[in-house]
């Protein structure tokens, strides 16, 4: 039933708190191996009592809508009732359901949820989701070299993903205006 990380996406949707340093780490990580890639961001709460269903719901939203090949569903560390949300067995099933593919990356290093098992992949941290989810972009363009089209040169990819993209209302996805140049 899992869903192999498609090794180029063409979009990534991250599922996280927009206020969160989580979303800052994610973003951090993708700018610096691949910024090419547009991200859509799903904001949801990461916890509380009504933080599962509301992240059920955004799930099944960005399945539903298709823009994305890949979603990393993220938060930060916290206590065990802080992640608690991720424990939730319709979240579960929700994330197992899931047409597109799901790197999962729920506090840090030592702690694991049912959501990190029911997704497509876990990774230890959200920085790690991150890597796992983007092409390194530099070590890409070393491998192909220079080539005879842009006269020898190694093209550079640029890119701007602003600081904040989120428009405040929560169910409707905030977009980071990643649009790649290739600069020859």
């Amino acid at each position: 039933r899992k869903h192999p990380i498609p090794a180029f996406p063409r979009r990534i949707g991250i599922v996280t708190s927009p206020s969160g340093a989580a979303i800052r780490d994610v973003l951090t990580v993708l700018k610096r191996r691949c910024p090419s890639i547009p991200v859509v961001i799903y904001p949801v709460p990461v916890q509380g009592k009504t933080a599962a269903g509301e992240i059920a719901d955004m799930l099944r939203i960005a399945d539903r809508r298709k823009e994305c090949d890949l979603l990393i569903l993220t938060r930060g560390g916290g206590s065990l009732e802080d992640l608690m949300a991720f424990n939730d067995e319709q979240l579960a099933r929700t994330i197992a359901g899931l047409s597109i593919p799901v790197i999962s990356a729920i506090g840090h290093e030592i702690d694991t949820s049912i959501s990190d098992h029911v997704a497509d992949r876990r990774a230890p941290t959200p920085s790690a989701a991150a890597e796992l989810a983007s092409p390194d972009a530099e070590a890409l363009l070393q491998i192909i070299g220079p080539t005879p089209s842009v006269g020898g040169a190694i093209p550079k990819l640029l890119v701007s993903i602003p600081e904040s993209g989120w428009d405040g209302r929560i169910g409707l996805p905030a977009r980071f205006g990643a649009q790649g140049v290739i600069d020859v």
